[in-house]
């Protein structure tokens, strides 16, 4: 007996008429209406990233015309995303490798140490050169300079992120994935990637604030002696300022803050929304954060059709993946490896330092000599005690702030472009502000650099702990709820717990941030006006600005050593704690 049942409304499927439901949405034509003005635009910027170009022939400077703010504004968001996806490579690559091999860990978590802290004017006045010489005779020489210098203001803190996120990936997780079966590929992009994946977009957002921080340094930069200075808007912030135009500084933040907000509301906030699924817990949050632009994606039929096209792609590629084996060891698994494969490893290890610090102390006998130690030591023992500063105030400030914004996604979604713009200011808008205001008070840079260095550091603390409070689970909360928990001793035992591990990682962050903040608050410059403090960051700058490499050299190697041995002897044992005694797993 057959039952017809008629539905209401329901097209008829014929040969000759397909369903309905296969046909584009209008939400579908305007994605792509999108899309192809997307890709037209980023031709365009690639095609001017490519002409014909020398030293020479470069200038030091760009127009200030206002109307040249939206190309500009086009051109530094285009370097920003590109830095951005070199960021997310090699944060998967060395955060994956740090987190899961002990040896590599040895070698990668110093090193990022290191990087963190080296200015962006060092590494740029090191590896412009060689850009230059890759791509000779094209504008793409410099390009790449620039993007470079962009992606380590975002790479480093990304990276701790995503291997902080490794290190306390739920046990039972973990035991999951080696009952499965899991391959490796299988692991990181169904366990590991999502597991991280709340972290890795908070922190990548507070990285993409930071590169725009450090958008002026980026986008002046030096080849063979002469000031290179790329259209973008970095470069109209060091012109505007020399010249000390307030007007056009003023258009220029206007042009900078609705970019900041289009790249939230269009991307950052997106995913920020997306990312909701991959929280692990037991319990729903009652108020998830929305966004409009996924909304429209989730009712657009593209998403699927494109996950349908590319699936023999992704099974391929798990099939090709298939020969690195299956992940059977446990990341929780202490078990050392041999004794005599760590005797040879760190034994080339060791050598290999020893001989770079005699090469490194043979340069300097030669160049500035020993005697140069002394003030620079002093130098950067001066901006050490303003970056500790910094970071005690922001930790006093920022830690209830964040967790208020953390565990109440309403506010998040007011809070999160206001904290976005705020954290991608740059510090070069304020300077003719600064100057008034240094000079009106008659306060020393020496005290008034700490709040430029703040613009730019402080971020840090907040995105993690925000990062943290948000990840802490609503079952939690509830349970807290039910047992009348509440006020200081809510604070005592749940959220300064769960809070912890995001917060070092912050902190960490912050203290390697705020050494690179040195170089815009140490040393204040606009029209005739030339404000400098005693710290490292003034000399490492004004050591650029002369093209002395050596004391640029000598001025990053202080700076280094000093981050390295803090985070050595303070930060790594308090992350350490902080993973064994309050990690959610």
């Amino acid at each position: 007996m057959t039952l017809d049942i008629a539905i209401p409304n329901s097209p008829k499927t014929t040969p000759d008429r397909p369903a309905v439901r296969n046909r584009l949405r209008a939400t579908d034509y305007l994605l792509i209406g999108a899309a192809a003005v997307l890709i037209i635009v980023v031709l365009r910027l690639f095609r001017d990233m490519t002409v014909p170009w020398t030293p020479d022939t470069g200038q030091d400077t760009v127009s200030t015309d206002p109307s040249n703010l939206p190309y500009y504004a086009a051109r530094t968001t285009l370097r920003m995303f590109l830095g951005l996806l070199a960021s997310i490579v090699f944060t998967l690559i060395v955060g994956q490798w740090a987190a899961r091999s002990r040896r590599a860990e040895k070698v990668l978590v110093p090193m990022l140490d290191v990087l963190q802290s080296v200015p962006v004017l060092a590494l740029v006045s090191i590896t412009v050169t060689a850009f230059v010489a890759l791509f000779r005779g094209s504008y793409l020489g410099a390009e790449a300079a620039c993007i470079f210098a962009i992606f380590t203001a975002q790479a480093w803190n990304m990276t701790f992120a995503y291997y902080q996120a490794l290190r306390n990936m739920p046990r039972e997780l973990d035991d999951a994935a080696r009952m499965m079966r899991l391959t490796r590929w299988q692991r990181l992009w169904r366990l590991e990637v999502p597991t991280a994946m709340v972290p890795m977009i908070w922190n990548g957002m507070m990285s993409f604030g930071g590169a725009w921080f450090m958008l002026a340094s980026s986008e002046v930069i030096t080849v063979a002696g002469n000031d290179q200075a790329l259209p973008g808007m970095g470069s109209f912030i060091a012109a505007a300022t020399a010249d000390a135009q307030v007007g056009d500084l003023m258009l220029g933040a206007a042009v900078m803050v609705i970019t900041i907000v289009l790249v939230n509301v269009l991307f950052w906030r997106p995913f920020t929304a997306w990312s909701e699924r991959f929280r692990v817990e037991n319990t729903e949050s009652a108020l998830a954060p929305r966004s409009l632009v996924l909304d429209l994606l989730r009712r657009s039929t593209l998403p699927g059709r494109t996950a349908r096209l590319l699936r023999p792609v992704g099974e391929g590629l798990d099939r090709v993946m298939r020969v690195f084996g299956h992940s059977t060891r446990s990341a929780y698994d202490d078990r050392r490896d041999s004794r005599t494969g760590d005797a040879i490893f760190f034994g080339l290890l060791f050598a290999a330092l020893a001989w770079g610090t005699w090469t490194l102390a043979a340069y300097f006998e030669r160049t500035v000599g020993f005697a140069e130690f002394g003030p620079t030591t002093l130098m950067g023992l001066a901006s050490l005690l303003r970056v500790i500063v910094l970071l005690v105030v922001s930790t006093v400030v920022w830690v209830p702030i964040g967790v208020w914004i953390g565990m109440n996604p309403r506010v998040c979604r007011f809070a999160q472009p206001v904290v976005q713009v705020l954290a991608s200011f740059p510090a070069q808008f304020l300077y003719i502000f600064v100057i008034a205001a240094l000079t009106y008070t008659g306060v020393s840079l020496n005290i008034g650099g700490t709040v430029l260095m703040a613009l730019g550091a402080q971020w840090y603390v907040l995105f993690n702990v925000i990062a943290a409070a948000g990840q802490i689970p609503t079952d939690l909360r509830e349970a807290m709820d039910d047992l009348g928990v509440h006020g200081l001793q809510r604070w005592k035992s749940l959220i300064l717990p769960a809070i912890a591990p995001g917060y070092v990682v912050g902190a960490i962050t912050a203290f390697g941030g705020a050494w690179n903040a040195t170089l815009v608050g140490e040393v204040v410059e606009s029209g005739h006006t030339h404000l400098e403090a005693f710290g490292l960051g003034a000399y490492i700058t004004n050591a650029t600005a002369a093209g002395d490499f050596a004391k640029v050299l000598l001025g990053t190697f202080v700076m280094s050593v000093v981050t390295v041995a803090i985070n050595r002897l303070v930060w790594r044992r308090l992350q350490v704690q902080a993973e064994k005694r309050f990690a959610l797993v």
